[in-house]
């Protein structure tokens, strides 16, 4: 039902846009979150944005160079990366939260609905 795009391979110091596309249902409702696993970690919270894009959550190491964003028309969520470090290689995940939950969660756990993951290679 979710499924995120837009990965590849970069240089260090360059940019990508990350999608993640709904089908099957609606996400309009839904608190949205991107998070990241690299190879031998956990995953870690990149980004989160609110029902009606209004509020946004970043991770440390995501602010200043990350910026999520969803276009609710399109039931569509975007993260826009720029000055990439090798340390972003990751594998990047979309999810949502249940309907009625407003908090931009950070827990992988607390998201209901899980995408597939798009592989980002940040060279040096």
């Amino acid at each position: 039902q979710l499924q995120a795009s837009g990965g590849g391979l970069v240089q260090a110091g360059g940019s990508l846009i990350l999608s993640c596309a709904a089908s099957g249902r609606t996400f309009r409702n839904n608190v949205m979150g991107w998070f990241r696993q690299a190879p031998g970690k956990e995953r870690e919270f990149v980004a989160a944005i609110s029902k009606d894009g209004a509020a946004t959550s970043y991770g440390d190491f995501a602010k200043g160079r990350f910026t999520v964003a969803r276009d609710s028309a399109q039931n569509t969520v975007s993260l826009q990366m720029s000055g990439l470090k090798p340390e972003d290689t990751a594998v990047y995940y979309c999810a949502a939260r249940s309907p009625a939950i407003t908090v931009l969660a950070r827990a992988w756990s607390q998201y209901a609905f899980r995408g597939q993951g798009t592989q980002v290679t940040v060279s040096s």
